[in-house]
């Protein structure tokens, strides 16, 4: 089912798939070749169980299997019903389909979805004299039809649950972030937990522990009680046990994220998920409204998601907006502040020109993500030492350079180099030899000490068919 390499597509959100591309070429998957709303990619089964694990801004993995043009719903049917289903699934196994229409040609996806589980039901009907059953609910194998235009492609659903549903959260405020947009957010600003992380409108934490995850770099996937492809028939348990329990990558967070939010109660509903994803070691949190912000801790970036569009009154914008510029000037001084809103009449109250400006969607919401380099001073003056800084960029890198053909050997002209010794070393030699062993040997990544853990940290730890409470094996009957 998954012998070899083969090709993989992995889905995300509007604005992400820069990121996810990233995500997966430092997995080490091939091929690597961003779209609207996905990234298509090839890998072996590692590759696929790896993506599904470790991809922060993935929403789904699929793996196509077949791909036709087609004008109507019938020509769908005959086009699946051609497949040797028998590779997929058996008769006493469930699916479900899942459509997602692009076109003209198309007009009601379920129709679509209704007719390609047809095609499936037939096939074994007309062979074995059964047929598998339909499961809406944590199906055996899901199944994807994706239809731009006349162009389908029949792909298996190797997530299931959408990858975006982490398995950490307890309980949710009114409109939740997404969490595959949270982690996209923080990662498209380049924090990779340098410094300390605020964010004064946390809702239910979401930013807070995505933030945390990122800093720590505890891969998603940790939380979820299983992904589909532990219900395919090639499953190697084995191989995903060892992906599960790699932890070699996991690295030390020196500084912390604090949030706060004006609701009591909302702060409590942030302390239950981040409690249950074994982060309150990493992340502070305080019933404080924006306004009543007098202090940041230093230095630090700012990432925050205020209300907006059916979340708050046309009257309160202009208050709560002219806020936030107000506490970002005088409070947040070194800070780079990045907010994701909906209209520019909420950009314009913040009163602060941005440096950068991002095209994203939250939910149904065409919504920007712009960020505001916070300095001291007038802008003017900003702009001087950013110029200064600019005209001697070249000198540093050209003196940077000097050292490195001083170090190599290639000395400039007129430089008084040592001569060494004659006759100690082997033809074309240009830099002395170190004796063997009388350096140690470089580490590429951090280790964590075994059991370096905090108390109450919430690492889930596998072995070998060995699950954690609560997690079904789904494998089994």
């Amino acid at each position: 089912m998954t012998d070899g390499s083969f090709e993989m597509i992995a889905k995300t959100l509007y604005g992400l798939e820069d990121i996810l591309a990233e995500e997966l070429t430092a997995l080490g998957a091939g091929n690597v070749q961003t779209g609207r709303r996905m990234v298509s990619f090839t890998g072996d089964k590692a590759m696929l169980y790896k993506a599904n694990f470790h991809c922060r801004t993935a929403l789904r993995i699929l793996m196509p299997i077949a791909r036709f043009r087609a004008n109507n719903a019938d020509m769908v049917y005959q086009e699946v019903k051609r497949i040797e289903w028998e590779k997929y699934l058996s008769p006493e196994k469930t699916f479900s389909v899942d459509a997602v229409i692009y076109s003209e040609d198309f007009h009601h996806s379920k129709f679509v979805a209704y007719r390609t589980k047809d095609a499936i039901a037939d096939y074994f009907s007309e062979r074995v004299g059964e047929r598998p059953s339909v499961r809406l609910s944590n199906p055996d194998l899901c199944i994807n039809i994706h239809i731009s235009h006349k162009d389908c492609t029949l792909s298996i659903d190797s997530s299931g649950e959408s990858l975006h549903k982490r398995g950490y959260r307890t309980t949710q405020g009114e409109a939740p972030l997404n969490e595959v947009l949270a982690a996209g957010m923080i990662l498209k600003t380049g924090w990779r937990g340098a410094s300390h992380f605020v964010d004064p409108m946390c809702g239910s934490g979401t930013l807070l522990i995505e933030a945390a995850m990122i800093a720590l770099n505890i891969a998603p996937g940790v939380y979820r009680k299983g992904f589909a492809f532990e219900r395919w028939p090639d499953f190697d348990r084995d191989l995903f046990d060892e992906i599960y329990n790699d932890d070699s990558s996991e690295r030390e967070f020196s500084f912390k994220c604090y949030g706060s939010d004006i609701s009591p109660l909302t702060v409590k509903k942030a302390e239950k998920n981040i409690r249950s994803a074994g982060l309150t070691k990493y992340i502070e949190l305080q019933t404080l409204p924006f306004q009543q912000f007098t202090e940041a801790p230093q230095p630090g970036i700012l990432i925050t998601n205020p209300p907006y569009g059916e979340r708050i009154t046309p009257d309160n914008i202009s208050e709560l907006y002219s806020m936030i510029g107000e506490r970002l000037k005088h409070v947040f001084t070194g800070y780079s502040a990045w907010i994701l809103s909906y209209k520019d009449e909420c950009f314009d109250r913040i009163g602060l020109r941005p440096k950068h400006k991002i095209k994203l969607r939250n939910g149904d919401l065409e919504c920007e993500y712009r960020c505001y380099e916070l300095f001291a001073g007038t802008n003017k003056a900003y702009k001087k030492a950013e110029g200064e800084r600019k005209k001697a960029a070249p000198r540093a890198i050209a003196e940077k350079q000097n050292r490195k053909e001083m170090a190599s050997g290639d000395y400039p002209k007129r430089e008084n180099k040592l001569k060494r010794p004659s006759g100690d070393y082997p033809k074309g030699e240009n830099k002395l030899k170190r004796p063997s062993g009388s350096y140690p040997k470089r580490e590429n990544k951090l280790k964590q000490p075994s059991g370096g853990y905090p108390k109450g940290e919430n690492k889930l730890k596998r072995s070998s068919g060995s699950y954690p409470k609560g997690y079904r094996n789904i494998s089994e009957p």
